[in-house]
């Protein structure tokens, strides 16, 4: 297993980067524009427990799976949410979103993700596998959540 995480500063209100983590599938695809949809499939009241149906777009394929979410606060100064989900019965992945209001104006967003390898052909892919899509992830949600201030 492999597990990456970074941190970066955006000059946005938690609230506003928040939304496109715990808000609508449109707000969702502004920062992880592959997500086709993400429908509801059991919701609990805590969140933890609860499941989407999630469909991803890569290239011309569509891969279809379920998220569960593991962990969620949501709280004034802090936020949290991990997933987890299984990509194509080869990889179990988690992905933890931690938002932390530095002051009115800024937020602080640590990403952290897990990635497990099923079977014994993608564990030989994870070990080339680097940081720069958490990087790159990062970024955009920077880019995209700065622009929309």
């Amino acid at each position: 297993m492999k597990q990456w995480s970074r941190e970066i500063e955006i000059n946005t209100p938690i609230e506003h980067v928040w939304s496109y983590f715990d808000g609508s599938l449109e707000q969702m695809q502004k920062i992880m524009p592959q997500v086709a949809e993400n429908k509801p499939v059991r919701i609990t009241e805590e969140v933890v427990g609860s499941i989407y149906r999630q469909k991803y777009k890569e290239g011309k394929r569509i891969e279809e799976y379920d998220v569960h979410t593991l962990e969620y606060a949501n709280n004034q100064k802090d936020k949290k949410m991990k997933i987890g989900f299984t990509l194509a019965n080869i990889f179990e992945i988690t992905a933890l979103y931690e938002l932390h209001r530095i002051n009115d104006q800024k937020t602080k967003l640590k990403y952290t993700v897990t990635n497990k390898a099923l079977k014994w052909f993608a564990k030989l892919f994870m070990l080339f596998a680097t940081e720069k899509i958490v990087v790159k992830f990062l970024e955009d949600v920077k880019k995209v959540a700065e622009s929309e201030a």
